[in-house]
């Protein structure tokens, strides 16, 4: 039996993902993404079934608003894993974005649940983002 913590390997997926985010690397960014994930956002009144509904969305955020993530900080990062497969990240997200030509920072709390794939690999298969609670 090994002694490997698995904890340690769905940090190191959740890590990779929030920084190809705060480098709005998209690429790297949606690549951590199963292609059926669903997303929940409190800034999008409807749930997102797919990653392609998602790049979507931030396709025109892009277009219409000049949208840009500068960067993303993570803190109170907490792991629970649901068997040898399911992990639920959790942590709160402070983010600074530029839109319609003006930067915005805002604090965040979030839920990423990550699947391990064949091969090793953690993918996340949901986001939930909500609002910081007022401090």
């Amino acid at each position: 039996m090994s002694a490997h913590d698995p904890r340690s390997d769905v940090l190191a997926a959740a890590a990779a993902l929030v920084e190809a985010f705060g480098r709005h690397d998209t690429e790297a960014y949606f690549a951590a993404f199963a292609p059926d994930a669903t997303f929940l956002f409190h800034t999008h009144g409807e749930p997102l079934r797919s990653r392609a509904a998602y790049e979507q969305l931030w396709a025109t955020w892009e277009r219409e608003d000049g949208f840009r993530v500068l960067s993303c900080e993570s803190t109170d990062q907490h792991v629970q894993l649901l068997g040898a497969d399911v992990a639920v990240f959790t942590h709160q997200v402070r983010t600074t974005v530029r839109a319609g030509g003006e930067d915005d920072t805002v604090e965040e709390r979030e839920t990423i649940v990550l699947h391990h794939r064949p091969g090793g690999r953690w993918v996340a298969v949901h986001e939930h983002l909500s609002p910081a609670p007022p401090s």
